[in-house]
């Protein structure tokens, strides 16, 4: 292919001038302006597009466009001055039919002109500045008819008028004032909310001021509630329907303000009617409204969680003080879980499971709970109560929602470890009388407390599980290794570890003859195989059947504990009785004994013995002798010990001592674990950390922690700072 040189070609205009008639412009102007009035006067369809469009770009081309321009601007001011005219004269309702119209046909005859003048608004328009031929149109209309002194408060007024109209339980035209708003947000945002939105938002502040003034002095709470939700969904529905959706929010706001905001504490604290009664007669649907309407509100859910706090803890102070309602320690549980399960649907129904709500309840029942140092012997006597017979029939699911509820008031518990001292001891008493109702509900009810407070709160709980599987196969063993024991009376005996059950005190009784051979044998069954190792009786923990015959030969076989066992023996040797003679006879301890003797005397239906003279009381002076007369439709009759159900104050004050020296090797433990960490720490630092540590037990007191402390530098694991007296050191 040969090299070829490149010929660049030019093309250059014409060498003669162009001359165009010197009237050429307001010739061709003149055609345009016709055509516009003809527009306007809806005659548009006898024109050709084409021709006027040829026209115009023929102007613009030959740089008339400024011409064409002002021209329009012209024209179509003087037709807007006249449609003006003819809506100021419309009467009435009409009035904005009118406007619409109007607008309407100029919206129309907009397109047509601009379709006309495209080529001006796409060439000269943006070379110069000026406003597009469409925001043109707008903006005159704006100037000349929305701003008109005729029309400009006419309308706002109109409008006004129509929105109080409908407020006031009218039906008006929606569809017009829909068209009417808008033309206004057509005309750009600063239209509508300067020449509408401002002008309404002031209106309806003042309506809603008179009217939640005149709703708050005659309606209750719930009564006024609805009212204010249902204004809030009509002005809602009015925004859907014909005002612009940015508006929403302002108007809410209007109505949130002067029907909610102004009058939230007056609603809440409102007499026969507020929060507070709503929560005594259980009012879900009034709260949910409360709810959904404050939460609208600045603060307006910390109003109701703070009046809702304040009655919960007076109630529950009140619960848990009254001397009253103290006197049943499962009532008294019963009534907390009430309480718990009414708030727990206020807040699920009501309060849309609002957190800070259950956080609210949580911290209240936890306040409550713990104003009684009561508290954890009570929710342990709840539990021996459903496990020795609450739970009786009852479904596993539902044994197992009662255990949950339980330990809902179990974690609000400071202080945790006096309530493992009296599980602890009331799981002994049901284990070895074999009165629990369920092995399962007892392990469940365990592994709860495991999960929530480690394997150390629990390991001797289960040991004493362990224990009685463990007595079950020395008992096989005694009595394969006894074959001859077989006929006579027979011992069941449970081995108990020391540590893992309640320490009780070894308590002397004189067992019947019979009973100590046999007591005899096992231990030195017990002793033979185990080696190294100790019993003592607990003959106060203990229970046995006999058989006794009465007055006419009725037979009858007695459940009754060991104390009243070596009682009713005695009998069979002697018709008569005093006082003296059994507690000289048995050496059971004096209150044991007069327990004892009570419950076999004095209650009605299981008095198997009788007393001289005859009372409730037992008196060192009494007699006792067989009840001949004794009857019963059951054969088989248990005979239950009068108990305090509840610690006497000596006990109460014995446990509570026992549960402090227990605590203090705890808080030692805890204070050389942060120290070992630490190595150098002051006083209120090691305060704060202890109390933080052992808080899932329970709450450490400032004192006891500093007199551990002190303890712990007398042994030499902490020493003080030389210099600061308030810094302690850890001794490796």
């Amino acid at each position: 292919m040969s090299n070829q040189k490149k010929r660049n070609f030019q093309i250059e205009a014409f060498k003669h001038r162009v001359v165009v008639d010197p009237k050429y412009a307001d010739k061709t102007w003149k055609i345009l302006e016709h055509a516009i009035h003809e527009i306007y006067n809806h005659n548009a369809s006898g024109l050709s597009f084409e021709e006027l469009y040829r026209n115009a770009y023929n102007m613009v081309l030959h740089k008339y466009g400024e011409k064409l321009y002002s021209g329009l601007v012209t024209t179509m001011t003087s037709h807007l001055r006249e449609i003006s005219k003819s809506i100021e004269a419309a009467q009435g309702d009409s009035f904005l039919e009118e406007l619409n119209r109007k607008w309407n046909d100029h919206n129309k005859a907009l397109q047509m002109i601009r379709d006309i003048l495209m080529y001006m608004d796409r060439t000269y328009i943006p070379s110069t500045d000026k406003t597009p031929v469409h925001e043109l149109g707008l903006n005159l209309w704006r100037d000349n008819i929305i701003h008109s002194s005729k029309i400009h408060t006419r309308l706002l007024n109109t409008l006004l008028e129509l929105v109080l109209r409908e407020r006031t339980g009218e039906v008006i035209n929606r569809g017009l004032m829909r068209n009417i708003i808008k033309m206004l947000m057509e005309l750009g945002s600063s239209v509508y909310q300067e020449d509408f939105e401002k002008p309404f938002l002031e209106v309806s502040a003042e309506f809603y001021r008179g009217e939640s003034q005149k709703f708050i002095e005659c309606c209750d709470c719930g009564e006024y509630l609805k009212k204010a939700e249902r204004r809030l969904n009509e002005e809602m529905d009015r925004v859907t329907h014909y005002l612009d959706a940015k508006s929403e929010v302002e108007i809410t706001n209007v109505v949130e303000k002067e029907m909610i905001a102004n009058h939230m504490l007056r609603l809440v604290h409102m007499e026969n009617s507020g929060l507070v009664n709503m929560l005594l007669d259980d009012k879900y649907e009034d709260m949910g409204r409360m709810y959904n309407l404050f939460r609208r509100v600045p603060n307006g859910l910390s109003t109701i969680r703070d009046v809702m706090t304040s009655h919960l803890r007076g109630t529950g102070k009140e619960l848990v003080t009254d001397p009253e309602k103290l006197k049943d320690p499962v009532e008294f549980v019963q009534r907390l879980l009430d309480e718990k399960d009414k708030y727990d649907n206020v807040i699920s129904m009501a309060f849309n499971n609002d957190k800070t709500f259950q956080n609210a309840l949580n911290s209240s029942f936890e306040y409550f709970i713990n104003l009684n140092p009561r508290s954890p012997e009570f929710i342990s006597l709840f539990v021996d109560d459903k496990l020795r017979k609450g739970l009786k029939g009852v479904s596993e699911e539902d044994a197992e929602i009662i255990l949950d509820k339980v330990m809902m008031l179990f974690r609000y518990l400071q202080e945790k470890d006096v309530f493992e001292k009296y599980y602890k001891q009331h799981l002994a008493k049901r284990l070895l009388s074999g009165k629990t109702v369920s092995d399962d509900a007892e392990r469940s009810l365990i592994v709860k407390l495991k999960t929530e407070c480690g394997y150390q709160f629990t390991s001797k709980l289960e040991g004493m599980f362990t224990d009685m599987k463990t007595s079950q196969d020395t008992m096989l063993g005694f009595y394969a290794s006894h074959p001859e024991l077989a006929d006579g009376s027979t011992l069941v005996v449970q081995v108990l570890t020391t540590g893992s059950w309640p320490t009780q005190p070894t308590v002397t009784c004189n067992l019947p003859v019979e009973m100590s051979a046999l007591c005899e044998k096992f231990r030195s069954y017990y002793l033979g195989t185990h080696t190294g190792r100790r019993l003592s009786w607990q003959t106060n923990m203990g229970t046995a059947d006999i058989k006794a015959t009465f007055g006419k030969g009725q037979k009858h076989e007695l459940n009754v504990s060991t104390y009243q066992m070596c009682v009713l023996m005695l009998f069979n040797n002697a018709d008569r009785l005093s006082y003296k003679e059994i507690e000289q006879a048995t050496e059971i301890p004096s209150s044991d004994l007069k327990r004892c003797l009570q419950s076999m005397a004095c209650v009605k239906g299981k008095n198997v013995l009788r007393k001289d003279p005859m009372s409730k009381e037992i008196g060192e002076d009494d007699a006792f002798f067989v009840n001949d007369k004794f009857t019963s439709k059951l054969y088989k009759v248990k005979i239950g010990t009068v108990v305090a159900q509840k610690e006497s104050e000596p006990e109460k004050q014995e446990t509570r001592q026992r549960v402090e020296e227990d605590r203090k090797p705890q808080i030692e433990a805890a204070i050389v674990r942060i120290m070992k960490s630490r190595r150098v720490l002051d006083h209120n630092n090691i305060i704060t950390e202890v109390t933080k540590q052992l808080q899932s037990r329970f709450l450490a007191n400032p004192t006891e922690i500093k007199k551990r402390i002190e303890s712990l530098i007398e042994r030499d694991f902490l020493e003080r700072d030389n210099d600061d007296r308030k810094l302690y050191r850890y001794l490796a």
